[in-house]
């Protein structure tokens, strides 16, 4: 069995299709696995019978394996949250909301703003873990429909949660208002053991790193306020 280093574990799993394998191959390690995922042959079948009108085998395994490697971080001091992470000068800055809100759009604007001091370790489930006392992003080949990965890490510098707005506009949340934001992007463990772990991550989580809110439009403008903000940092 393939094992993959993802997120500075050593991950064991058997693509059967070439979306899986692909995406994969440059986290191939050849080292011993920490742990194993597996998705039987029974639940694929009922799995590909129940989507055939939506979603493909290929697509199907892609999604599977991506939850089931974000359920065990859980049990390795981590967690995912669905959201575009970009990297600046070494430190990471993940935009987080639902669907369909911008934040890809708004982290190309980090990129066209900043050039070659930047670039996206996940478009789409970058990998959470604390570390050595560090709160550390990494790139995951679970980067949706964009493919947008490097398989690096990087320290958390800063969590925003977009909203849209024809005004630009940003601000620090407190970490109360920020919990029901982070559990709504992020899979919620129907193992009460396991969303124990959850809500301990969080609780440090957001007690060390800021969060903030931005309500923004499609502009250079809204990325210059975002970096500035989050950053500390002047352009």
């Amino acid at each position: 069995m393939p094992v993959y280093k993802i997120a500075g574990l050593n991950v064991g799993y058997e693509p059967r299709y070439s979306l899986l394998c692909q995406r994969s191959e440059k986290y191939l390690c050849g080292e011993k696995a920490d742990f194993n995922i597996s998705v039987s042959d029974n639940l694929m079948e009922r799995q590909i019978e129940y989507y055939k009108d939506v979603l493909q085998g290929a697509q199907l395994e892609y999604l599977w394996i991506g939850a089931l490697f974000n359920l065990k971080l859980l049990e390795y001091n981590g967690m995912f949250l669905h959201s575009s992470t970009v990297v600046v000068d070494g430190r990471a800055y993940s935009f987080s909301a639902p669907c369909k809100t911008g934040k890809s759009t708004h982290t190309a604007l980090w990129l066209k703003l900043l050039g070659d001091k930047a670039f996206i370790i996940n478009d789409d489930k970058a990998a959470f873990r604390k570390i050595d006392g560090k709160h550390l992003v990494f790139g995951t080949p679970f980067s949706g429909k964009s493919d947008l990965n490097v398989n690096t890490s990087a320290e958390l510098a800063g969590i925003c949660f977009i909203e849209q707005s024809p005004d630009n506009s940003i601000e620090r949340i407190d970490p109360d208002s920020a919990l029901s934001l982070m559990i709504s992007q992020t899979i919620r463990p129907s193992n009460p053991e396991r969303m124990i772990m959850l809500c301990d991550f969080l609780d440090e989580l957001l007690c060390e790193v800021p969060v903030y809110r931005l309500k923004c439009n499609v502009s250079t403008e809204a990325a210059e306020l975002s970096y500035k903000t989050m950053s500390r940092k002047l352009l």
